[in-house]
């Protein structure tokens, strides 16, 4: 018999991600600084604090905030949410940070949307690095938090690659948490297969599929060979986000120093594969001084 969970239970495996989700990203971060070493944190040093979020958690901040207001993505409230939050200091890219303005001037976001990158719509890792908490919400429910990802996704990302980076990453984490309320760690390549099996075809279900024949390649070829983030696309990112989720999916230090070590878009990588790991682990999961480290959330996450 499938367990039916309360709103609050769904909420608080969101919450859950969420954590993992914001100190991946603030540690990460800590990596385009001078004087970072990533050395120093494969023996397990890590900076000093405040470790300051960016914009992959202030928008995954809104995602959680409009799960706890509607139990759904509503991509209008979502759309406004997002552009009126906006501190353009925490690091968006153009292509968003353009967006949310024209959504704050009053252009719907269906138009801000499809007119970015010359009609082509984003197809940036965005959408996918705020997402997680929907997979969490809806744990083992792969078909809705696929449907609810695109909804979260389409406000800022037409293309459909932006869209399936969004899919594939909320699968991976209703499917996260799924484990865990069974007491039972996913094996990596059963894990990735339910994903990609989710995904729209094209080019991220593409690099997933690659991703499950190299889970027992070292980092550094996984990350060659799957991108590392650098190219800023859900197809560059989400394929190597997945197998070190896959991978280490028990372990939120190492899958956290897996994405530090690959380099590229550290934040980005970081805050997706500690949204998906911390589904499955839970906060125990991330070390105490690591959650003490990272700026707080901002209060209205939780109003």
């Amino acid at each position: 018999m499938r367990s039916v969970l309360t709103g609050a239970t769904r909420l608080s495996y969101a919450a859950d991600s969420l954590a993992g989700l914001s100190v991946g990203d603030a540690l990460g971060a800590q990596y385009f600084m001078v004087g970072r070493k990533v050395s120093d944190l494969m023996q397990g040093i890590v900076p000093p604090p405040v470790w300051e979020w960016t914009d992959d958690t202030e928008m995954a901040c809104s995602v959680f905030w409009m799960l706890g207001q509607e139990g759904r993505i509503d991509p209008d409230r979502l759309a406004h949410a997002f552009a009126d939050r906006c501190e353009p200091n925490r690091g968006y890219g153009y292509g968003a940070f353009m967006i949310l303005r024209q959504v704050r001037e009053g252009v719907p976001w269906e138009d801000a949307a499809a007119q970015a990158f010359d009609g082509q719509g984003s197809c940036g890792n965005g959408a996918a690095m705020r997402v997680a908490p929907v997979g969490a919400y809806f744990a083992g429910e792969p078909a809705k938090a696929a449907v609810q990802a695109a909804l979260s996704a389409k406000v800022t990302h037409a293309h459909p690659e932006g869209v399936a980076g969004a899919i594939a990453v909320a699968v991976a984490t209703s499917y996260a948490v799924a484990g865990r309320m069974a007491a039972a760690k996913p094996k990596p390549g059963p894990f990735l297969d339910a994903v990609v099996e989710s995904i729209p075809d094209g080019q991220v279900a593409k690099y997933v599929r690659a991703a499950r024949r190299m889970l027992h390649v070292p980092v550094e070829e996984a990350a060659h060979l799957l991108g590392n983030g650098s190219q800023v696309t859900a197809q560059d990112t989400v394929p190597f986000t997945l197998w070190a989720a896959a991978r280490w999916l028990n372990d939120y230090p190492a899958a956290i120093r897996a994405c530090v070590q690959a380099g590229g878009d550290v934040d980005t990588t970081c805050a997706i594969v500690g949204g998906i790991v911390a589904g499955f682990t839970g906060t125990s999961g991330i070390p105490e001084s690591w959650i003490a480290s990272r700026e707080p959330l901002p209060a209205w996450s939780t109003a």
